[in-house]
């Protein structure tokens, strides 16, 4: 292990032992992310000159024993819809005004307060619409572990950059699976906590933040700052005194549902059933109850929730000059402007699916203790598609397994859970009952010790 690999952990007590300081560490991150980011255009807004200031000064304050808090000295991105004050938030699109920042939102707040280097922003699609890293705005972003090929997203920089090394601490958004799906197509660890545990500004029904990272724990590390309330957000949940790194579980007896089917959408492909029932064995094993258990989405849900969210978008865009709105990727724009022909009437009822989503989610959490289930239904897709049908009349046929757990609120993680003939990761997706994300936590790093985690990161291409 070099370096540029170390955890969370690690780094905390190589700076406290003083064998490696910020400084250094950051000054041999450097060349690594300059070897791989012109093959994955992962980043928005980087800046080297002022990590190394924010690193001096965080070896300052290690060499003092006056850190900020558990962050301090740890490089972190952020995703590029989460505002850092004097910045633009561009998200995503060249139709949007290049206005800075007035504030940090309550995670950059959350982050300095910390004393984490935040050295850039992460790359996303046009108002975070996509699952892809495709973007009217930003360069194409690529999957390391094959750069002809997606990283998912919506928080596609984020899960490219965790992927190629970029540091051990990303933050990525989730309103239907931007967490879990890029995680899961790049062989990451990506948690979407309880709606409310991590505030977010400007709050959405069903969107989270949440940490993407390399291994549970530094995911788990993460949370304590994270996780602090935020005014700001109207679903922000009190204060806990949760020991987040506290991830030993008993599965004895545990009643956990293995979801096979979503209900709708891309059927799973066989190689990532064959994963995802290899890792329900191993819960098996470790004296879970496996219960198999059908979808909780139906097609009528998932057409009303693209009913709502095209009328939803359209009202977002409506106001902007046409000039503007052609300026949109196609996909997006072709798709939002079907949004103009939802009524009010069609646009409620397809917000009620979402209860409906809630409710389907709601029953089946009195049958179970928790659901093991895919991430994401296909292996992997090409760079330049927009999603993976790449067709924008079926846009959301791939997060049939993630989205309703938006809607119900209840803690997501995507893991790594093997790989395909072809070489690209699969991702199991493990979800817990509402509020209980030690849960999913646990569940995780217990399945991560068993199968080893992901010990052979992808190396820079040779230019």
């Amino acid at each position: 292990m070099t370096e540029i690999d170390l955890s969370i952990r690690e780094l905390k007590r190589r700076f406290a032992s003083k064998s490696l300081s910020p400084l250094e560490y950051w000054l041999a991150l450097e060349p690594h992310i300059a070897a791989w980011e012109p093959h994955i255009a992962a980043l928005y807004l980087y800046d080297p000159d002022a990590a190394r200031a924010q690193a001096r000064a965080s070896t300052e304050r290690w060499a003092k024993g006056e850190t900020l808090g558990p962050l301090d000295g740890i490089p972190v991105t952020l995703k590029e819809l989460i505002s850092t004050k004097g910045q633009p938030v561009p998200l995503g699109t060249r139709a949007v005004e290049l206005t800075p920042a007035l504030d940090d939102a309550p995670i950059a707040a959350r982050m300095r307060e910390d004393g984490a280097i935040i050295f850039a922003k992460t790359t996303c699609p046009d108002y975070g619409m996509l699952s892809s890293g495709l973007s009217s705005f930003h360069p194409l972003s690529r999957n390391p572990w094959d750069v002809s090929q997606n990283p998912g997203g919506s928080s596609a920089g984020a899960s490219a950059a965790a992927a190629a090394g970029y540091g051990p601490l990303h933050i990525g958004t989730d309103i239907g699976g931007s967490v879990r799906l890029p995680a899961g197509w790049t062989g990451i660890f990506g948690f979407k906590p309880s709606h409310g545990r991590i505030p977010v500004d400007p709050y959405y029904v069903g969107r989270c933040a949440g940490p993407m990272t390399r291994t549970v724990d530094d995911a788990a590390l993460a949370m304590a700052t994270l996780s602090r309330p935020d005014w700001r957000d109207g679903t922000s949940l009190p204060p806990n005194d949760f020991d987040w790194t506290d991830l030993d579980i008993d599965l004895s007896g545990m009643r956990i549902g293995l979801m096979l089917d979503a209900g709708c959408g891309l059927d799973a492909e066989d190689e990532v059933r064959a994963a995802v029932v290899a890792a329900a064995k191993q819960f098996e094993q470790a004296g879970a109850v496996i219960v198999p258990v059908g979808p909780v989405l139906s097609r009528a849900m998932l057409d009303g929730l693209d009913n709502f969210w095209r009328a939803r978008f359209w009202g977002d865009i409506e106001g902007l000059s046409e000039e503007r709105r052609e300026s949109i990727l196609p996909y997006i724009y072709g798709w939002a402007k079907g949004g103009a022909d939802v009524s009010g009437v069609a646009a409620v009822r397809g917000f009620n699916q979402t209860i409906e989503m809630r409710k389907a989610c709601g029953a089946l959490f009195e049958e179970v203790d928790a659901v093991l289930s895919p991430t994401n239904p296909i292996v992997s897709y090409p760079a330049e598609w927009a999603s993976p049908t790449n067709d924008p009349a079926r846009p959301f046929e791939h997060i049939a397994f993630t989205v309703p757990w938006n809607m119900s609120e209840q803690p997501a993680s995507s893991i790594n859970c093997g790989f395909s003939r072809s070489g690209m990761p699969i991702g199991l997706q493990i979800v817990g009952p509402r509020f209980d994300d030690m849960r999913v936590l646990r569940l995780s790093k217990a399945f991560e010790t068993w199968s080893g985690g992901v010990t052979a990161w992808p190396k820079p291409p040779v230019s």
